[in-house]
C-alpha cells in the first residue's frame, strides 16, 4: 500500500503545482503526506453529528502544534449552543454552511496570558507592544493549520471562516472574550457530503526561494499560473463585474486584484486597540 500512497502523493502534488516532485519520500509517512497534499476545503456535509469528545480531541491535536517559545498564546472556543450558532450564522448569510455545519469552533489569539503570568509571579512586563500581538497571531494561525490537518486525517472535512473578523467586536462579546483575546478564525467541520477537489497553487519557482528572495520573473510566472488554473478549474463568476466589467481573460490574479480593490476589514485595527492590544 505504501507504493499506492506515494503514487497518490506525487499525483496530488502534480495536480497542485503542475510539476513532478518525486521526493524521495519516507515510505512510513507516505499516507499522511498524501493526505496533506490532497487537502481540499469542504462546505457541504452529511447529516451526521460530530461527537463532542471527537471535537475536543481534534482541538487537542490543534493545540499540539508548535508554539513560539512555548508561550501557548492561542485558545479554541467550541460553539455548541444552537442559539449562538444561529446568531453567528446570521451575521454571514452569504455562507449558509456557517449555521448548518455539524460543528464549529473559533480559534482565538491570546495575548492576555503572558501579562497575567507576569502579574501572578510579581514580574515586570515590558513587552506589551506589536510583537506580543504578532506572536499570538502566529500561534493561532499554526493551531488553525494543525486543526485542518487533523480534521482531514480523521476523515472529516472543514473550512476556515475568516469572515469572523468582520464581526469581531460582537462575536467577542457573545463569546465573552476579555481584553487581549481576539477571534482569529472560525472553523466549520463535519463529515463531507462529497469528494473535494485539489486547488491549483502558485508554482514553486514563484514561492520557494534558495538563499535569497527573487521575484524578478514573478509576473510571467503568475500569468502562466492563471492560464493553467483557468484551464483546470475556471472561475464560476467574475467578481465585481458591475464595477470592473467582464474581463476577456479572467484568472486568479484578476480575481484577487478585484477582491482587494475595495476596503476590507479596515476597522479591525480599531477593534484591536479597543480590546487592549498595543500595535506600536
Amino acid at each position: 500500500m505504501q507504493g499506492d500512497d506515494i503514487d497518490a502523493l506525487n499525483g496530488a502534488l502534480r495536480a497542485r503545482f503542475g510539476e513532478d516532485l518525486s521526493g524521495p519520500w519516507p515510505n512510513q509517512a507516505s499516507a499522511g503526506l498524501a493526505a496533506l497534499a490532497a487537502h481540499s476545503v469542504h462546505r457541504e456535509f452529511i447529516d451526521r453529528p460530530v461527537d463532542i469528545e471527537l471535537l475536543r480531541g481534534l482541538c487537542a491535536l490543534a493545540l499540539s502544534s508548535p508554539s513560539k517559545s512555548d508561550l501557548q498564546q492561542r485558545d479554541i472556543v467550541i460553539v455548541q449552543d444552537a442559539d449562538l450558532r444561529a446568531r453567528i450564522g446570521g451575521l454571514m448569510p452569504q455562507y449558509p454552511w456557517v449555521a448548518t455545519a455539524p460543528a464549529m469552533v473559533i480559534v482565538c489569539l491570546n495575548a492576555r496570558r503572558l501579562p497575567q503570568l507576569a502579574g501572578w509571579r510579581g514580574k515586570p512586563f515590558p513587552n506589551d507592544h506589536a510583537d506580543l500581538l504578532f506572536n499570538a497571531t502566529g500561534d493561532a494561525a499554526i493551531a488553525l493549520a494543525w486543526l485542518q490537518a487533523a480534521v482531514d486525517l480523521a476523515g472529516l472535512g472543514g473550512c476556515p471562516v475568516s469572515e469572523i473578523r468582520n464581526h469581531a467586536a460582537i462575536i467577542s462579546d457573545w463569546l465573552g472574550l476579555p481584553d487581549k483575546v481576539a477571534p482569529y478564525a472560525g472553523f466549520c467541520l463535519g463529515w463531507p457530503a462529497r469528494n473535494g477537489t485539489i486547488t491549483r497553487r502558485l508554482p514553486l519557482r514563484a514561492t520557494v526561494h534558495l538563499d535569497r528572495f527573487d521575484d524578478s520573473d514573478v509576473r510571467s510566472q503568475i500569468d502562466e499560473y492563471d492560464a493553467a488554473r483557468a484551464q483546470a478549474s475556471p472561475m464560476r463568476r467574475q467578481r465585481l463585474a458591475g464595477v470592473w466589467g467582464e474581463a476577456e481573460v479572467y484568472g486568479w490574479s484578476e480575481d484577487k486584484a478585484r477582491q482587494y480593490s475595495e476596503p476590507l476589514r479596515a476597522e479591525f485595527g480599531a477593534y484591536l486597540r479597543a480590546r487592549g492590544f498595543d500595535m506600536t
